[in-house]
């Protein structure tokens, strides 16, 4: 579940907050709201609401999602990095490049198994249509 398959699971003015506190905007084009624009939009006059919200379990949860998103985008330019100063001839490098390896080959095997499970629930649901 990504951050955004979360959020449909609060209230609109949840999804929105979280969404503008973090700038996890879809349109990257269009600026930042200020907190008086973003009150406006949620018909409300401050964030105490939200801030409230903030100390919940369930807007802790969200965060987590978040930041392990987060977390992959990091380790992907880190990926980056190492790979080109292995390129170069970096021992220390190298030896991080091939350990970071094998850690990216166990989770992209953890990974393929969530798509393949997925896969296996769709079949499931197709056979149970009755044809008659």
């Amino acid at each position: 579940m990504n951050i955004y398959e979360a959020l449909q699971n609060v209230s609109y003015k949840k999804q929105e907050y979280f969404k503008w506190k973090h700038d996890i905007r879809f349109n990257q084009s269009i600026p930042r709201k200020s907190e008086e624009e973003f009150l406006k939009v949620v018909d409300l006059k401050s964030l105490n609401t939200f801030h409230r919200w903030e100390r919940t379990q369930e807007y802790k949860n969200l965060l987590l999602l978040l930041l392990e998103s987060k977390v992959a985008n990091d380790f992907d330019e880190i990926y980056r990095v190492v790979t080109d100063k292995a390129k170069e001839g970096d021992e220390k490098s190298i030896r991080l490049f091939l350990s970071m390896q094998k850690d990216i080959q166990s989770n992209a095997k953890l990974a393929a198994q969530t798509f393949t499970s997925v896969d296996d629930e769709e079949e499931t649901e197709d056979d149970d249509l009755d044809l008659s």
